[in-house]
């Protein structure tokens, strides 16, 4: 059978509890059409790059299917209806992704920067810089001549 990986952005108000629901309705739908899900990340609610339908953020989730076209096309038909879904977007792959995705590295990558900074760890950046002395004298302002 095909590989498809399909992507959807859910309203920015919906709680991650309908979100999950939201997934679980469309593996339910591939099950029932002869196919299975291989894998589901949720990346959370994340910022948009533009307003979609009044929405600067959405909430993201991945679907890493295993199925038979029309089993897609079904999922595809009843996930456009869905008023609480505002984008979506599947892709057919030659081969899913071993381990997390990129964006599920990235997120981890983040946080372990985020840890380095609460620590106080500046790199190479080194200690203080120290005074920068006096200011350099300005030649042809005349402060008094106005």
């Amino acid at each position: 059978m095909p590989l498809y990986e399909h992507v959807f952005l859910a309203r920015q108000d919906l709680a991650q509890a309908q979100v999950d629901a939201l997934a679980e309705t469309a593996t339910n739908i591939i099950t029932e059409n002869g196919g299975k899900v291989v894998k589901t990340e949720t990346w959370g609610l994340r910022t948009l790059a533009y307003r979609v339908s009044k929405n600067r953020k959405a909430h993201y989730v991945l679907l890493e299917i295993d199925a038979p076209a029309p089993a897609i096309a079904e999922m595809e038909r009843q996930t456009a209806l869905n008023e609480d879904i505002i984008r979506y977007m599947t892709i057919r792959v030659d081969a899913h992704e071993a381990g997390p995705s990129a964006m599920m590295r990235r997120n981890e990558r983040d946080r372990e920067r985020g840890r380095d900074r609460d620590r106080g760890d500046r790199g190479d950046r080194g200690g203080d810089r120290g005074d920068r002395g006096p200011r350099p004298e300005r030649s042809g302002f005349d402060r008094d001549a106005a």
